[in-house]
């Protein structure tokens, strides 16, 4: 904000003002001379500064000149050092004179009461709200950056509560203040402050709808801006003075709503400010959590027709050392797709941390998991709605996040994000709803890629992708369904002799032989389909995460048709895995036996364990694949989140 203010003074006349600290006040010297006058001079009492500025030429002389010529450009410049000890207590006097240097024609005077105000925040991001930060104002990027961070207040610290604690205007628990970011006024004037002066804390219009701002009076919190209310107005009294606020963010930003507010803090005159500070404010944004990230809570579903896939889930999670929550039957009412409901992520700023789950608006069985039983102190919920028609791509099977990549020397150390959608010459395709992408697109540090798996009759992008760990190259692999590769394993086993050995041995279904797939010619023409759409994905996927073709593992994989447009996992979808660190639990595909072992499970071993990943193949052909889904579909990871802060990326 501008820390200029032009003062007008009158001959003969004692003109008496505010001053705050740190602005300049401008006086035109010439208009308001005495005709005929040559020259002025100018005396102040101590601590009271001036400089002449020729407003033409915009020179500023402060060296002391005893007699200063008169000219149409003459411009006065006064500052103060320091508060005054009594009101008035600053003089500027400016003396006129004619022809006769040794008469003064008139004068005029300037008196001051000089006053410290400022508006304060984290602006250094070190988790205290320091003394008027320079660069408070203004945002920037990068671990030399500045600007402060303002957290969407989505937990429920009164568990009793009907809502996250965004939702109202009241504070329930002190402890909710801490997930606010403090903001204080200060302010210092002398005992005698002369009257009808108030301080004035306004926001944008633009904003009011984004944040709210709580006032802490002795042992009470009331909410004074935001929402509804755009000011709020307080008086300005002698002495030290330190008002402290909190405030909440109310929205994760989107299209609708921009990841900067703004505060401002006027000293109103006669309804006029004299004076504005101003602060900047960046909205903290919703990171999710790569496979490559070591997990903390592995969420499942249990229901009937589960019970044997659980048996072994529970011993997978157990050897990856990692906590299990089970949700029961009775909560679930039968829903099993526990990655289709939510996806994990979190917030942060530089004094608090927060776990945000995202809440799919899918709605189905699981749709009060979120709510019921995650949403709570320091645990946050976005609740995705939408008036428009929901389908299987709004499901969050159809949402992941690469591990951190560099590509063409731009950093990504959060990972990029990656989502399902039709084809950019079909723009009548399945696609994720709008609310959704724009949700995404806004959070700013993970860049979302949009791949195609509208050619899927789910249109899951983890049906064909995931990401494991590696201990080389980027310290990922992107693992990619292939039916080229199955097709190239199978004529190989037929060429060696196997070619009566049967899939789905063991199953709930009729066994097929590898001849009789070889030879199913309208099963292998849809899968070539199927392998160009993979391709173009691959393709895409290479640019934008700066990947080479030993930066990706095939895996065999093949489809069969849903419909005339959308295929379906043929056998359980191996890339359909879940990742906990170096254990990989993947649905157990049921290949033909070769020497006692699965020919497939062996291809994915072959390919996996080199890199110092565990494999645990897991039967979920009834309880999950049956029922167009997988372990991944069925389970979720949440995550710990980076070491990296991510306001210090460069963006």
């Amino acid at each position: 904000m501008s820390k200029q203010r032009t003062v007008h003074l009158e001959c003969g006349k004692s003109t008496q003002v505010l001053y705050v600290l740190g602005t300049v006040i401008n006086i035109d010297i010439y208009k308001p001379s005495p005709p005929g006058c040559r020259s002025f001079e100018v005396t102040t009492s101590p601590g009271v500064n001036y400089s002449i500025s020729d407003k033409q030429n915009g020179n500023v002389v402060t060296h002391p000149v005893i007699r200063w010529a008169l000219t149409e450009d003459s411009l006065l410049l006064v500052t103060v050092d320091q508060v005054s000890s009594a009101a008035n207590d600053g003089k500027v006097k400016v003396t006129f004179y004619g022809d006769n240097l040794d008469k003064p024609v008139d004068k005029m005077t300037l008196e001051l009461t000089a006053v410290y105000v400022s508006l304060d925040v984290d602006a250094d991001r070190d988790g205290i709200v320091e003394e008027n930060n320079p660069n408070k104002s203004s945002w920037m990027w990068g671990p030399k950056g500045h600007g402060a961070v303002l957290l969407v207040n989505c937990d429920k610290e009164l568990l009793t509560a009907s809502g996250p604690d965004n939702m109202d205007d009241k504070v329930y628990s002190f402890a909710d203040l801490a997930d606010m970011s403090r903001m204080i006024i200060r302010t210092e004037g002398p005992k005698g402050m002369p009257a009808g002066y108030t301080l004035n804390l306004h926001i944008p219009p633009s904003d009011k709808e984004k944040v709210q701002l709580f006032r802490h009076e002795m042992s009470s919190v009331a909410s004074v801006l935001g929402r509804t209310k755009e000011s709020t107005a307080m008086d300005f009294t002698k002495g030290h003075n330190k008002i402290i606020f909190s405030a909440e963010g109310l929205v994760f930003p989107d299209n609708k709503n921009a990841t900067l507010v703004t505060f401002n803090l006027s000293v109103v005159h006669q309804e006029i400010p004299i004076f504005t500070d101003q602060v900047v404010l960046h909205f903290a944004p919703w990171i999710m959590t790569p496979n490559t990230q070591a997990p903390e809570e592995v969420y499942v579903c249990s229901v009937s027709h589960n019970e044997k896939f659980l048996v072994e889930f529970k011993k997978f999670v157990k050897k990856a050392e990692c906590k299990l929550t089970v949700l029961p039957e009775t909560e679930n009412a039968n829903d099993i797709w526990m990655q289709d409901e939510i996806e994990f992520g979190y917030i942060e700023a530089p004094h608090k941390f927060m776990n945000v789950v995202m809440d799919s608006p899918r709605n189905r069985g699981l749709k009060n998991f979120a709510y019921k039983f995650l949403l709570g102190r320091d645990f946050g919920r976005i609740n995705l709605k939408s008036e428009k028609d929901v389908t299987s791509m709004d499901s969050f099977g159809n949402l992941e996040v690469s591990p951190p990549v560099t590509v063409n020397g731009k950093e990504y150390p959060l990972g990029r994000i990656v989502i399902g959608s039709h084809l950019p010459i079909h723009p009548n395709g399945r696609k994720m709803l709008k609310e959704i992408r724009d949700l995404l697109m806004a959070q700013s540090v993970q860049s979302p890629i949009i791949l195609y798996s509208d050619w899927l009759s789910v249109g899951h992008i983890d049906e064909f992708m995931s990401f494991v760990p590696a201990p080389d190259r980027k310290g990922f692999r992107l693992l990619l369904a292939s039916p080229l590769s199955f097709y190239t394993l199978f004529k190989r086993l037929q060429k060696e002799g196997h070619g009566e050995a049967v899939m789905f041995d063991n199953t709930y279904c009729d066994p097929v032989k590898i001849n009789e797939i070889l030879k199913n010619q309208a099963l292998h023409e849809r899968n070539v389909h199927v392998q160009h759409c993979i391709d173009w994905n691959r393709d895409l996927l290479k640019v934008e995460l700066g990947l080479d073709e030993a930066d990706i593992i095939d895996i065999p994989t093949l489809f069969k048709p849903h419909n005339a447009t959308h295929v379906q996992a043929y056998f359980p979808d191996m890339v359909n895995m879940i990742v906990l660190g170096k254990y990989l639990g993947i649905p157990k595909p049921f290949g033909p036996l070769i020497n006692g072992e699965c020919a497939l499970e062996a291809v994915v071993r072959s390919a996996l364990e080199p890199l110092g990943l565990d494999c645990t193949f897991i039967n979920d052909f009834t309880s999950y694949h049956k029922r167009d889904g997988e372990v991944h579909c069925g389970s979720n990871v949440r995550r710990k989140p980076f070491t990296l802060k991510w306001w210090n990326m460069e963006i």
